[in-house]
């Protein structure tokens, strides 16, 4: 069933970015991939609706993509995440903007490291203003699980933002993935969620595995 809604992925030819827009069309959703490049864009969107059929995937650089969506994820590394931000900020205003960046800071990916803005959800919604609705959410689930659409992703997603229309809009989409989303606050939360990728880094190499996840319990 066709969805109304356009999702634009800045920065949809990564991994994670991917395997995200792959499952959102699956669902029906019309997504667009965002590139810095429009013709890399273009072209993998081309071999991504070659592969699943029948789905509405088009690629075009970040500006455009953000321009035409009504949902826009950022899936950038933190190197690009102001810079990206900047090139897009006009066409953002009134919108959801779902930011999935985390702060790594290569080579000690393993170890928490706090941005000057404390995160990079909160760097984005200072830079935007609040005209647009920053959601922090999918840090922590491993983008190897998610670009096989036939995997089921055994893991919650932590969900925040200061606005709650926007928070359940966003948790809609992870229940889109497979997965399960949960209201995990306002934007600030954002620092504890985007601080435990490193760990579950460490507890991959720690114990010898490459998708560890989180799970909560009691609800």
């Amino acid at each position: 069933m066709a969805n109304e809604q356009t999702i634009a992925v800045l920065g949809g030819t990564g991994k994670e970015g991917s395997g995200l827009a792959m499952r959102w069309a699956l669902k029906g959703y019309k997504v667009i991939i965002g590139s810095r490049d429009a013709e890399r864009a273009a072209v993998y969107a081309n071999d991504l609706s070659t592969k699943l059929g029948d789905v509405q995937v088009t690629g075009m650089g970040n500006p455009e993509a953000a321009q035409q969506a009504d949902i826009v994820v950022l899936s950038v590394p933190y190197t690009a995440h102001h810079a990206t931000l900047e090139g897009v900020k006009d066409s953002l205003a009134g919108k959801i903007l779902v930011d999935i960046t985390v702060p790594l800071q290569p080579p000690k990916v393993r170890t928490v490291h706090l941005p000057e803005g404390k995160a990079a959800a909160l760097e984005a919604q200072a830079l935007l203003g609040e005209a647009t609705k920053v959601v922090a959410a999918f840090q922590n689930v491993s983008a190897e699980n998610l670009v096989d659409p036939d995997h089921v992703v055994d893991c919650d997603v932590l969900v925040c933002g200061n606005d709650a229309e926007a928070k359940a809009t966003v948790i809609k989409l992870v229940e889109a993935t497979g997965m399960k989303g949960i209201d995990a606050g306002l934007l600030p939360n954002a620092i504890a969620i985007e601080a435990l990728t490193p760990v579950l880094l460490w507890i991959n190499k720690a114990y010898g595995v490459k998708h560890s996840g989180i799970r909560i319990t009691g609800i």
